[in-house]
């Protein structure tokens, strides 16, 4: 693990002149670790190229290419790659199959999935699999159910009897339309066709609505050239529905084709998150996942800047998601910073060091280097053990 704190010489080429080696000097003289008599630590083990690429390497499986989830798994590669991190996004087929590519395949450390994705493991005996072997990151946004149907229908029960796509077998899309459609009792003739197929065959006339859940607004969506005949379709916010899915509403701006000027689309919405496999504590691919989460919670500002996904608003990192266990990096990383917040010395420290060397930043600038700080003070202090544990097999 590299004693450079992620993020610290990007932020300081933008906020200040001062060297990234004053920062990781203040980082040490407020933490404590080094002292005037500690000794200088042995030089690193030269490591095969080979080892030295694929150790920072993660794997996120997101969703299908025109989604919200490859366009957030983007962002994530996009601000958090670097020298000891490298993202490496991947289409996947939909929440149901991340959840069992998360468990399953190799290669695959963190997925995004919808928070009732779970549900359809009972049925297929891995319950109990699930509910021991996954965890949660964080909770991310809600997903909106976009239905495009014929303008010719109005309301979603006509949709009884009727051709509705509802994305392949696997798909968070396909889990989400039946169980929607059974809470309100509605039997549609369901076929499920990929996303792309099943716009080409709304024209044909060959299906008469298409069911699609993704955080707006989806591009495929909103470039989807509907000639007047097409609109999204309400759904109404009642019954068990109530206990599941959220509210939402999809405005005239979101899609200018598909919803009319003053007119607004009610909805619903589900949760998604950031889910893992609960790897053996200090084990390798343990590491790697505690390697994102220091990262991505310390930058997390970078994800609410302009070019991102404006989802990325909507996500609050220690939101609970219920029947869902954090994983111990995050929850380890949200503990330190809630003991940070009521640690008045340890916060007066780094404030009175950034103050003496002149270091002139926003107070929201200031919170995100003492994060970074924590964070890097929390990797060194994981990896003292293993470093000891080295020496004593050498002697």
């Amino acid at each position: 693990m590299s004693d450079r704190v992620p993020g610290f010489p990007t932020l300081l080429n933008s906020l200040s002149r001062l060297s990234c080696q004053a920062i990781l000097t203040a980082a040490v003289l407020v933490s404590g670790l080094v002292g005037a008599s500690a000794q200088p630590s042995p030089p690193p083990t030269p490591v095969p190229e080979a080892t030295r690429a694929n150790a920072g390497t993660l794997g996120i499986i997101s969703g299908g290419a025109d989604g919200t989830y490859i366009r957030i798994a983007a962002d994530l590669a996009n601000v958090l790659d670097g020298e000891d991190l490298r993202i490496l996004p991947i289409i996947g087929r939909g929440s149901l199959q991340n959840l069992r590519d998360i468990m399953f395949l190799r290669g695959v450390d963190i997925g995004i999935v919808q928070m009732d994705a779970r549900e359809q493991l009972k049925a297929e005996g891995l319950q109990d699999n699930a509910v021991r072997r996954l965890r949660f990151i964080t909770r991310l946004y809600n997903e909106e159910v976009h239905i495009i149907a014929n303008r010719e229908i109005t309301d979603i029960r006509q949709l009884d009897g009727k051709k509705v796509n509802i994305d392949k077998a696997g798909s968070g899309t396909n889990l989400t339309s039946r169980l929607i459609f059974d809470k309100l009792g509605i039997k549609p003739d369901v076929t499920t066709f990929d996303q792309a197929s099943s716009y080409a065959k709304l024209k044909s006339g060959e299906i008469q609505a298409a069911v699609y859940v993704a955080g707006r607004p989806v591009r495929a969506i909103a470039e989807f050239q509907t000639e007047g005949r097409f609109h999204l379709l309400p759904i109404p916010f009642e019954g068990e529905i109530a206990e599941s899915y959220f509210p939402a509403r999809f405005a005239n701006n979101d899609y200018p084709q598909l919803v009319d000027t003053d007119k607004p689309v009610e909805t619903l919405a589900v949760g998604s998150l950031l889910a893992v496999f609960n790897w053996p504590e200090n084990s390798d691919r343990y590491n790697r996942v505690r390697r994102f989460v220091n990262a991505f919670f310390s930058r997390f500002d970078e994800f609410l800047q302009g070019g991102r996904h404006p989802k990325w608003k909507e996500v609050n990192l220690s939101a609970d998601v219920p029947g869902w266990e954090r994983v111990r990096p995050a929850q380890e990383w949200l503990d330190r910073m809630a003991a940070a917040s009521n640690s008045p010395a340890q916060v007066q420290s780094f404030e009175s060091f950034m103050n003496s060397r002149g270091i002139s930043v926003s107070a929201e600038q200031r919170d995100t280097l003492f994060r970074e700080f924590l964070t890097w003070q929390s990797d060194r202090q994981n990896d003292r053990p293993r470093t000891q544990r080295r020496t004593s097999r050498q002697e």
